[in-house]
């Protein structure tokens, strides 16, 4: 196998293994999540893993990309990645296991500002893996609104 596909898988493999490992420690949590009151929109929880899946998928094509690249900014952009990635780690085990919706809020907000950041960076290094981004953004954007709803209504 060539090298650049092994690097594809392992860049992809990061988000998609944080992924698993958050699943797993929300697993007994999921029949709460079910109990609450939810704002308007809101998904059946059968489309979550979905949905965040083909998002992990994009996350890690999209890092790899960037670490592809010949920029000398890529490590800025790569860190600002790693940084995200922690921050919706802590969000989703503060929300689930945590059940504090209110401080899930609020590292929702800083996670967002990073992947704002974390695009902004990636677009000097790879434009591509700027844009393999936006979905993510424009669904954690989505979320505030669902844990806000969340704040409010329970």
């Amino acid at each position: 196998m060539d090298r650049n596909r092994i690097k594809l898988y392992a860049f992809t493999a990061v988000p998609l293994g944080v992924g698993a490992v958050t699943a797993f420690w929300v697993r007994n949590s999921l029949s709460i999540y079910k109990s609450l009151n939810h704002p308007a929109l809101s998904p059946p929880i059968w489309l979550l893993p979905i949905i965040w899946t083909l998002l992990y998928i994009l996350m890690g094509f999209g890092s790899y990309l960037a670490a592809s690249s010949p920029s000398h900014r890529k490590g800025t952009a790569l860190r600002l990645y790693g940084i995200q990635l922690l921050l919706n780690f802590l969000r989703i085990l503060v929300f689930f296991n945590l059940k504090n919706y209110l401080l899930s809020f609020l590292i929702l907000l800083f996670l967002w500002y990073s992947v704002v950041k974390m695009i902004s960076a990636f677009w000097t290094v790879n434009p591509d893996a700027a844009v393999l981004q936006v979905p993510y953004l424009l669904w954690i954007t989505f979320y505030g609104y669902l844990n806000l709803g969340i704040v409010f209504l329970n």
